[in-house]
């Protein structure tokens, strides 16, 4: 007698189940896919030793200092440790260059000779002008976009807005990464490091092109001709920042991202308000001084 095949137990698997199994193959393939075209598609860092002038040992350091935190590489930590480290090493290279050239300088100078020369905007600047950005990899949806925006801003201030522009932090993330990178390299040493750093901050700011901070500027400008300075916060409200003096409504700044900036925006226009309005008084002055002269010994009364 003719043994029966055993048939095997149909499984029911539910719709929805089915779906959403077929679904996550399918999203879990194309991020895959996308994932080695972006890879693919990157720059190869060996340009970036071209660009700073610098061949690493160790590769891994390099590639760590151009990952960010929003970049799925499984073999390749974010850059975060790197840039902690080149913070620190940047800070003590920069103070150790202005003690042996500023020998005149006091302490309080010196430090703020030294912030515009490592804050944000410097550094990505730095980022920009030698192209560092494309090489980052990063998922960040808008950094992109911000990257354009501060390309643009920064054409209207060729060596430092003193803060009246946004800077992505992101950028000079990778300078001080790269810093880093460098440091631990070539086994810590501060003149390796300090021969790239050196080329990559030109132009320095020095005592003769150091400006003085918008708000600071303006307290300043206010206190010699005795006016009373009050800003007025509607940033929550309106993102704006209003500067009025001795009660007259002078100023406003405005931006949507940072109240710092508003302020710093709002400093600055005042700054430039009272600045016209004081000249003007003064050519007036002039023309009245030079109108009773003109009276007086020649009996000239319109000129």
């Amino acid at each position: 007698m003719e043994r029966r095949k055993e048939e095997q137990p149909i499984i029911y698997i539910p719709e929805e189940k089915l779906l959403t199994k077929l679904f996550t193959k399918f999203f879990t393939v194309m991020r895959m896919s996308c994932e080695e075209e972006e890879s693919e598609s990157l720059p190869s860092l060996e340009e970036v030793e071209d660009i700073i002038g610098y061949k690493f040992k160790d590769r891994s350091l390099l590639q760590r200092a151009f990952t960010h935190t929003t970049y799925r590489d499984d073999s390749c930590s974010s850059y975060e440790r790197l840039e902690y480290v080149g913070d620190s090493v940047l800070g003590l290279l920069i103070a150790k260059e202005h003690y042996s050239l500023y020998s005149d300088l006091g302490p309080g100078m010196l430090t703020r000779l030294r912030a515009p020369n490592v804050d944000k905007e410097k550094l990505a600047r730095v980022a920009v002008t030698h192209n560092l950005d494309k090489y980052l990899r990063h998922k960040k949806p808008l950094l992109d976009t911000q990257i354009r925006e501060f390309k643009k801003a920064i054409l209207d201030y060729p060596s430092h807005s003193n803060g009246l522009i946004d800077a992505p932090k992101d950028l000079s993330d990778i300078v001080e990464s790269t810093i880093g990178a460098i440091f631990l390299d070539s086994g810590s040493s501060l003149d390796t490091t300090w021969k790239v750093v050196e080329k990559l901050l030109q132009p320095v700011i020095t005592p003769a092109t150091l400006q003085i901070h918008p708000v600071t500027k303006l307290k300043e400008l206010c206190q010699k001709y005795k006016l009373n300075v009050q800003f007025i916060d509607l940033w929550e409200k309106t993102r704006e920042i209003e500067v009025f003096i001795d009660g007259e409504f002078i100023a406003r700044g405005v931006y949507r991202s940072k109240r710092s900036i508003a302020i710093n925006r709002a400093a600055k226009n005042a700054y430039d308000e009272i600045l016209r309005r004081l000249l003007k008084e003064n050519i007036n002055l002039y023309d009245e001084i030079v109108r009773r002269l003109l009276e007086k010994h020649y009996n000239i009364k319109e000129i």
